[in-house]
């Protein structure tokens, strides 16, 4: 076992060495990577969320199929739906057949007019569930939030479930149309030809892996992955995934798992291997991570920024995004103003779902583009300083002496929040020389406050 000592060694030695050589580079940039996946494995956090996942798949995996079969119907293509899940359950080795053969089966029973609308609809929960379970994973990897608003997470969960299964059955489709047309096997007598086509249906199932990962990476994190991330995060999972899965099958085959467990031997092999499936997606996710965002490789987490920082921020960000609505600008985007404001994204994710929770900003998607939600004249500068602030405690969890510093911070905020100021569009407009900082006549004492947002806030 490696000492922190070691450890530590390695640690500046990777960091702090560029070889002059291209591939003494690409070997230190490679083993940079390795270091920050193996620190992420064994912190342990992923491997937490690759159990959870274990859980919700037993639970969403009748649900899920049945949602594809009845896709696959439409299309006429469900007979296919056997073999492919005895693919995906192959390392299970002989038992990989009977188990497909029973889950489609099951599936194949469901009636939707015996299951009543509330059965159709616990069936689709549950589904939507495991991908709500996925996303919730993939944003902790990518250090985002979760997508704002129900109905574009449902419309986002449906989509998955309807391009992915399409995806998937149309190319096997497409190659099982290409292996029997006559046209193929006349090919496959012409040398070179006939051993790429025998080649590239090798790689079929690595090619199919790799871009059904690359896709659930670039669409389910609620942030933009750019293709060159999704597409190596994908490319390793891919990769992995089969690896793991011939050495699962060698595995199974080897150990005389039905002495210890019996029956149960089956069940114990499916729930390692589900396991060890996710460990591989969500492993392949956070590379796709390490690739976009190579400053998070070191593993230097940032700190929290400190209160004056965090209002600081909220200023400029609301700055930024005021002075573009007032000159017609068209909106930024996350990524965008995280860069122009030169901040960690968690500050940023910070400072963002302050404004959101106080109505000051408005987010539409695509790449979450910030607008301001209210009349930029309808609040002064400094209610929105005091938004910027977040939320004090809520007084009636608080005992006698935390309310008396309550109310007197209350009141100096109420003090603050009476006085003369600009409005914020009178600020932003002094920010581009128009005024030179005074604000409007209209703008003297500063527009009267608009109504809080539902819930407690602080003075304002």
């Amino acid at each position: 076992m490696i000492s922190s000592t070691s450890y530590q060694r390695l640690q500046t030695w990777l960091w702090h060495t560029e070889p002059a050589s291209r591939p003494g580079r690409a070997a230190v940039h490679t083993l940079r990577y390795a270091m920050a996946l193996a620190r992420d494995m064994v912190e342990g956090e992923i491997s937490l969320r690759a159990m959870s996942l274990v859980y919700t798949t037993l639970l969403s995996l009748a649900p899920l199929l049945a949602l594809a079969f009845s896709l696959l119907k439409a299309l006429g293509v469900h007979e296919r739906l056997e073999p492919v899940v005895a693919h995906l359950l192959h390392p299970l080795g002989d038992q990989a057949k009977a188990i497909a053969h029973s889950l489609v089966g099951f599936v194949d029973n469901i009636r939707a007019g015996v299951l009543g609308f509330l059965g159709v609809i616990m069936l689709i929960y549950t589904a939507v569930s495991m991908i709500s379970k996925v996303e919730s994973s993939f944003n902790f990897i990518w250090k985002v939030g979760a997508m704002p608003g129900i109905t574009k997470r449902l419309s986002a969960y449906l989509l998955v479930l309807i391009v992915g299964p399409t995806l998937v059955f149309a190319a096997i489709g497409l190659t099982a149309s290409l292996r029997s047309s006559q046209l193929a096997l006349r090919v496959l007598a012409f040398e070179p030809f006939g051993s790429m086509l025998l080649f590239l249906g090798r790689m079929l199932p690595y090619l199919l892996i790799i871009g059904v990962l690359a896709f659930i990476y670039a669409y389910i994190p609620n942030t933009r992955v750019r293709l060159k991330a999704a597409v190596i995060g994908g490319v390793f999972g891919g990769t992995a995934w089969q690896t793991a899965s011939v050495a699962f099958a060698t595995f199974v085959a080897n150990a005389n798992y039905q002495a210890v467990y019996s029956g149960f031997a089956v069940v114990i092999l499916l729930l390692l291997w589900i396991y060890v499936g996710w460990l591989i997606i969500l492993i392949g996710c956070r590379l796709a991570f390490y690739v976009q965002h190579p400053r998070y490789l070191a593993g230097t987490a940032e700190p929290p920024p400190s209160s004056r920082a965090a209002e600081y921020l909220s200023l400029r960000l609301m700055a930024l995004v005021g002075r573009r609505f007032l000159a017609g600008e068209p909106p930024l985007g996350f990524e965008e103003l995280r860069r122009l404001l030169a901040v960690p994204a968690e500050h940023l994710e910070r400072a963002v779902a302050g404004l959101l929770l106080r109505q000051v900003l408005a987010e539409v998607q695509p790449e979450r583009r910030l607008l301001p939600a209210r009349d930029l004249g309808s609040y002064n500068l400094i209610q929105l300083w005091l938004w910027s602030r977040g939320k004090t405690p809520d007084p009636a969890t608080a005992d006698a002496a935390d309310r008396q510093v309550l109310a007197f911070i209350g009141q100096l905020e109420s003090r603050l929040s009476g006085g003369p100021a600009p409005s914020v569009r009178g600020w932003l407009r002094s920010l581009d020389g128009d005024g030179l900082g005074a604000p409007d006549a209209a703008d003297a004492d500063g527009p009267p406050a608009p109504p809080e947002p539902s819930g407690h806030e602080d003075g304002g």
